[in-house]
């Protein structure tokens, strides 16, 4: 690895992370701010792209062909699918569909578009890493498909929807699109996410309230990954 980009879509899950580095060096490109660190021998880009795939797109592109990144690891915040996941526990997905995707009146299924593929993979390694941390430090980690679309849902209709044709167990709206990019680049990339709501919350809850804290126990995960890396 030469150098490692650090991803997350909303300023408030990028925060947490500029404040474990030092001597970070702003770099405007794009209409965004790329912030470039060191950690130890490592180079690392940390950027927030804003929300949706089409932002996320452009910002992890640029952070593999403008800022010569090779390994991408992103962190932020996600609802909760699965009845496992609580808010502030941590998901790493295997595999990332896009859940608003839908040309199903051509006879293809939902998050499919041809010339690729309903699920995009992330790194086998990278995800081995994460597990091995969440083991070490007894840290309550699960794996599994995290669906990617520009809604944030919060229709327990359209929730089970998803459940139910992804099989996803985590919704949110940048990790597929990150993931489709780092794929045809043949960059390897993470996708790592705190969940911030669940789907039994009720009609009174505050997403603000919790966005911060889920964040931060993200990014407090994902610097322990970084640092492993870092050995």
């Amino acid at each position: 690895m030469t150098k490692l980009a650090i991803m997350g879509a909303m300023e408030e899950e990028i925060i947490p992370l500029l404040s474990k580095f030092t001597d970070i060096k702003k770099n405007e490109f794009a209409s965004n701010t790329y912030y470039e660190a060191k950690l130890g021998n490592l180079d690392v880009v940390i950027a927030y792209s804003k929300i949706g795939k089409v932002f996320s797109t452009l910002t992890a592109a640029t952070l593999i062909e403008i800022f010569s990144c090779d390994t991408l690891l992103f962190s932020g915040v996600a609802g909760g699918i699965n009845p496992e996941l609580k808010i502030g526990d941590l998901i790493v997905a295997s595999k990332l569909s896009q859940h608003d995707l839908d040309i199903t009146a051509f006879g293809h299924p939902h998050g499919y578009v041809p010339g690729g593929g309903v699920f995009v993979n992330t790194d086998e390694n990278l995800k081995n890493i994460a597990l091995d941390v969440a083991k070490e430090n007894n840290i309550k980690l699960i794996e599994g498909i995290i669906a990617t679309g520009d809604q944030f849902v919060a229709n327990e209709e359209r929730k089970n929807f998803i459940a139910n044709t992804f099989k996803a167990d985590a919704l949110e709206m940048e990790g597929a699109s990150v993931a489709v990019v780092c794929d045809a680049l043949d960059v390897p990339c993470l996708i790592l996410r705190a969940i911030s709501d669940t789907a039994d919350m009720d009609a009174g809850f505050n997403f603000d309230e919790f966005l911060e804290d889920s964040a931060k126990k993200s990014a407090d995960f994902l610097i322990q990954i970084v640092n492993k890396l870092n050995k």
